[in-house]
């Protein structure tokens, strides 16, 4: 008969064969070379693009650029990680906490829709300082909260713990607001 001690083992095991979407960090400009590499050897990947208008000397063409500069989802077991490892173009998985940066499959499937659903919005927002809550109210990151790290012009870097990433939002292109505190009053 086996007791909750003997099953340990068997659950951590499963546990390994059990594939998650894990972050991975790509060379620079190699994230849909990667992303193509690691779909060739039957892996899920994701690798958000958003199309972008480029002005050439003779032209303006639209192109698809990753959405995420130097990064990429994987779905992999813990088994597969080596492998996606060696991949050419692979630098290393994102860790979060000393342990490779797990993403939900909820996240991915939200920054899936929100990304379809994507259209710029050109607005000004009020002055933002280091540390403050923000959260995205348009664009691919909608709804995610996130730290400011760094104020630069009209650019702010936020960190999306959710995601285990940092971004840098373009407030002509996206919509932040602050986190409004909730404060509540506590009757005697």
């Amino acid at each position: 008969r086996a007791t909750l001690v003997d099953l340990e083992p068997i659950a951590s095991r499963y546990a390994a064969q059990r594939p998650n979407w894990y972050v991975i960090y790509t060379k620079s400009r190699c994230e849909k070379k990667v992303a193509d590499l690691l779909s060739e050897r039957g892996f899920e990947v994701y690798c958000p693009l958003v199309k972008t208008k480029k002005a050439w000397s003779d032209r303006l063409k639209t192109v698809e650029e990753p959405l995420l500069k130097s990064y990429c989802f994987v779905k992999c077991t813990d088994v597969e990680r080596s492998e996606v490892r060696f991949v050419p173009g692979v630098v290393r998985f994102l860790f979060w906490l000393g342990k490779p940066a797990v993403v939900k499959q909820n996240v991915i499937n939200q920054l899936q829709k929100n990304l379809s659903n994507y259209s710029a919005d050109s607005i000004q927002i009020e002055r933002i300082e280091k540390g403050e809550d923000l959260v995205v109210k348009s664009g691919p990151f909608v709804n995610q909260i996130g730290r400011t790290i760094e104020v630069k012009g009209k650019r702010i870097v936020m960190l999306l713990e959710q995601l285990g990433i940092r971004i840098t939002v373009d407030t002509t292109q996206n919509r932040v607001e602050k986190v409004k505190k909730i404060l509540v009053k506590m009757e005697e």
